[in-house]
Order: structure tokens, then sequence, then C-alpha cells
């Protein structure tokens, strides 16, 4: 097993949604890591909340695994093109989309353009996700409550409508869940909330599109390290990160890829209604 850092890190804080390339140690994605083996050969991908963290190791994997990715995110950054330019070096194709996803028409036009492009959608990963923490019930502004489930939830629904005329028998749905979904923090009582819609989601869905011959799963990360982390946290709580969980460390976002691979390839084709927990050893029930 690699020796990945564990807390305490170093304190620090950026705004939100924060950038890998600022943070101390920077995540490990798999930039130096993984190898493919041709798992996703051929196939057409979409990832939302593509530039970093989980999305940007999601992508990396993708792309040397053989598909050709597009990648949607909030706005442009060096994180955004830093993702995008390893794709590309994999030899793959890659589509790249500003949006705002919290907005329906956004997320329609934005599966519209790699439709156009890719020709087909084998495989979306709604990934994209807003967290703030709080520590009293008043300080969760109504505009904050309404901007988390457009994001993290409703986002979902509009682009799996969206995407779902251009997808196949054989094509795969995945979903972000997370430990919260069974396991709240409540100072994330927003975030948390919707995970558990997700996952509930994520549930009806599978069993929606079964006759369609499309997958629907959901990976749920415990704490990983990645920007969300220092933008939405306190500098005390960002330097015990993690340390509280069984192996005493968050993961690295290179460590959920191999999830997502998993339940996009065809050889998981009876893997479906399914959430995989990457908790580093905290049981999810």
């Amino acid at each position: 097993m690699p020796d990945y850092p564990k807390p305490p890190f170093p304190k620090q804080q950026q705004e939100l949604p924060g950038s890998f390339q600022d943070m101390d140690p920077v995540p490990d994605h798999g930039e130096d890591s993984w190898r493919g083996a041709n798992r996703l050969e051929g196939k057409k991908a979409i990832i939302t909340g593509g530039d970093s963290g989980i999305g940007r190791a999601v992508a990396i994997a993708y792309a040397r695994e053989g598909a050709d990715v597009a990648l949607i995110y909030l706005e442009e950054t060096d994180d955004a093109r830093s993702t995008a330019k390893l794709v590309k070096e994999a030899g793959r194709n890659c589509v790249t989309i500003a949006a705002d996803l919290s907005k329906a028409q956004e997320c329609r036009d934005a599966v519209k353009k790699v439709a156009d492009e890719f020709g087909q959608i084998d495989i979306l990963v709604n990934n994209a996700a807003h967290q703030q923490t709080f520590d009293d019930l008043e300080q969760i502004s109504d505009e904050e409550w309404e901007y988390t489930f457009a994001t993290n939830i409703h986002s979902m629904f509009y682009m799996v409508k969206a995407a779902l005329p251009h997808m196949q028998e054989g094509s795969a749905i995945i979903n972000t869940a997370s430990i919260n979904s069974d396991d709240p923090n409540p100072t994330l009582l927003a975030y948390a909330t919707t995970k558990g819609a997700i996952h509930n989601f994520t549930m009806g869905l599978a069993q929606f599109l079964a006759e369609r011959g499309i997958r629907v799963n959901a990976v749920a990360p415990g704490p990983v390290w990645t920007p969300l982390i220092p933008a939405s946290m306190s500098p005390d709580t960002v330097q015990k990160f993690g340390q509280n969980y069984p192996m005493g460390r968050p993961a690295q976002p290179v460590e959920l890829a191999s999830a997502y691979v998993m339940l996009a390839e065809p050889m998981s084709s009876y893997v479906s209604g399914a959430t995989i927990a990457v908790t580093g050893g905290k049981p999810m029930m």
C-alpha cells in the first residue's frame, strides 16, 4: 500500500471551490500511478465536477482505460486545464465545458454539446458537489440550502434526463454519494441531506432503467483529500481531517478511481442499484 500522508496536516484555508494545486500536501489523483488496461476502450464518458478531486482522478483513470472524456465544471481554472491536458496526453478526445449545473438549462446545454461531439454517451458520472459547514442551524441561509440541493441532487436529475436519449443498452450512470448518506455530519446538514437523497435516487433510478439495460450505481466516499476540504472547513478541522477513521487518514482521490472504473466497465453488467463504500474501514449499514 502506498505511504499516503496522515494528519496532522498544515492548517490551511481556501475560498470555494478551491484548487488542488494550493493544497498541502497536494492530492494524488493517479497522475503518476494509474496504468490502464483498456477496460473502457471506445467508451464516451461525461464527468461532472471533473476538474479536481475525485472527478479529476476518475478522468485520468477513464482516459487511460481508453475512454473519451467530457469534463464539466463550474469555471475555467488551471485545475480544469491541467486535467484536460492529462486526458489528451492519454491519447483520448476531451470536451471541456464550464457550466452551473444547479440550472436545468445549463445541464441540458452541456449534454447536447457532448452528444454533438461524441455522437453517444456511454458513461455518466454525476460527481459535482457543493458543501459548506455551519455550527448552528440558524447560520444556514435559504439560499445556501437551495443552492446545495440544486447543485448536488437536482443536477443529477437534469443530467440523467438529458443524457438518456444518447445512451444505449450497456451504458452506466454512476452517482457520487457519501458516507454522509448513512452517517450524517450535523455541521454539513445541507450536504449530508442531499447525499441521502442521492442514495435513494440511485436505487430508484436503477429499477427505472433496468429494462433499458442501463445500469445505475453509486460510490459513497468517506473523507477524501480534495479542495472542498480547505475551502469549506476551518483550518483546525482541516489539520485533523480523516484521523478519526480506522485507517487514520483521508483517502487520496486516486483511491476512489478504481470503484468508478469497475462500475463503468462492461464486465460489471449485473451490478446495478449498488453503493460501493470507500470509507477506509468505517462501516456503512
